[in-house]
């Protein structure tokens, strides 16, 4: 099964997750097992900026794979 992003049809990249406590957002591979989190797409993670007062932290990987494993 193909995990598509929250904001459209598009097969996910990221992985989005709050921490209210210390006002952060963090960005994952959506390799990254985070059953808290919501998934995104590159467009969207790529353009995803926090809400006035947090910080984001992009902690994604550099490189960028090419394939995703379907299995």
């Amino acid at each position: 099964m193909t995990v598509t992003c929250t904001r459209c049809s598009q097969p996910a990249h990221s992985v989005m997750t709050f921490v209210y406590a210390e006002r952060e957002v963090w960005l994952d591979d959506a390799s990254v097992s985070r059953p808290d989190g919501y998934p995104l797409c590159e467009i969207h993670a790529n353009r995803l900026s926090p809400p006035v007062g947090w910080t984001l932290t992009d902690r994604r990987s550099p490189v960028r794979t090419l394939f995703v494993d379907v299995a």
